[in-house]
């Protein structure tokens, strides 16, 4: 189902000075004391394997002695501005239990495990190289879809709390099939949304391993969600079916059901209730929206030829001529919501 190529290495690009300032004002860049390239000076590190005896692709890794009181802190300084006021009072509460180096991926991340010693609760938190198109991805996240994410950048690094869920991949293929007609049609309406959510704002790369089944329980039912994990390929491939999570292989289980459980009368219905939910986020948040778009369209992100490429075949899905002007992926994306805006308005 997978009809078009992904980058196999997408360049980093550069937090800008204007979307630096933007970041300052929204209360995302914060001063911290220790850095992605820090967390590289590992002195080794443990293979990590799951359940079955897999690897997968994580080390622990150990620092030397000198080092890792300094690493520590550092670390401990990171979750108290992401979930507490920034202070240190909490310290002494605080364990690191471990730190973890993915070796797959273009991020390449440190995976953070943090214990409260007081009630035994943990929680993980990312720290990685800065990269603009991941920002943009994180910050569209913010405000267009209905999840909030909580990250912070200084400098060349850029830190994100973990997202909770069950991976989509291990979800589809352990759960899927035992679930009953009900659960299968709720998430069936779920991933028609999350396809359109995906495709409006230009998040592209989600494969099932890179979004997360999120279940809620309400009253005598669960409650789906899906929801992104990853952000790196926001606004880069020109290829159009790149945005869209049903033409990947890996989501082919979640296609079949959407075809067998839902009319195409629904399939339309949950689309246009997605747009409508994204117009309106756009609308009430335009303010930000508008300042974070003028970012993008003053910002490299993707090469000229997927520019190009994905422009013109938007501009044939949607006969909207102002895809056809575009010069950049910002321009892109703002004639994207625009015409999402336009038909909200008009309903």
């Amino acid at each position: 189902m997978e009809d078009n190529y992904i980058s196999k290495r997408k360049p980093s690009y550069k937090i800008t000075k204007q979307l630096r300032e933007y970041l300052k004002k929204y209360g995302r860049d914060f001063e911290v004391s220790i850095s992605y390239e820090d967390l590289l000076r590992f002195s080794g590190g443990i293979e990590i394997f799951d359940k079955n005896d897999n690897d997968t692709l994580w080390l622990s890794v150990y620092y030397n002695e000198f080092e890792k009181r300094e690493i520590d802190n550092s670390l401990k300084k990171i979750y108290s501005i992401l979930h507490y006021d920034g202070k240190d009072n909490i310290y002494d509460h605080l364990i690191i239990d471990s730190i973890d180096f993915c070796t797959f991926g273009n991020s390449k991340p440190f995976r953070i495990k943090i214990r409260n010693i007081l009630n035994q609760n943990y929680t993980y938190f990312y720290v990685k190289q800065a990269d603009a198109s991941r920002v943009y991805g994180l910050e569209l996240e913010e405000l267009l879809s209905p999840n909030n994410i909580n990250f912070i950048i200084h400098k060349d690094t850029l830190i994100e709390e973990h997202i909770i869920g069950i991976p989509g991949d291990i979800y589809i293929n352990e759960h899927l099939d035992n679930l009953s007609e009900i659960s299968k049609s709720q998430i069936a309406k779920e991933f028609v949304k999350f396809n359109e959510r995906c495709f409006i704002r230009l998040l592209g790369d989600m494969r099932s391993y890179n979004y997360v089944f999120i279940l809620s329980h309400d009253f005598d039912r669960i409650q789906y969600r899906l929801r992104a994990i990853d952000f790196d390929q926001q606004s880069f491939e020109g290829a159009i079916n790149i945005y869209k999570p049903q033409f990947f292989k890996e989501n082919y289980n979640l296609v079949q059901m959407v075809s067998k459980i839902l009319k195409k009368e629904s399939i339309e219905q949950y689309i246009v209730e997605e747009r409508s939910s994204i117009a309106k986020r756009a609308l009430s948040e335009h303010e930000r929206l508008n300042s974070l778009i003028a970012c993008m369209q003053n910002d490299t992100i993707s090469l000229a030829n997927k520019t190009e490429q994905l422009k013109t075949d938007l501009f044939k899905l949607t006969k909207d001529i102002n895809f056809k002007y575009a010069k950049n992926m910002g321009d892109v994306l703002k004639s994207s919501l625009d015409f999402v805006i336009r038909n909200y308005k008009h309903i």
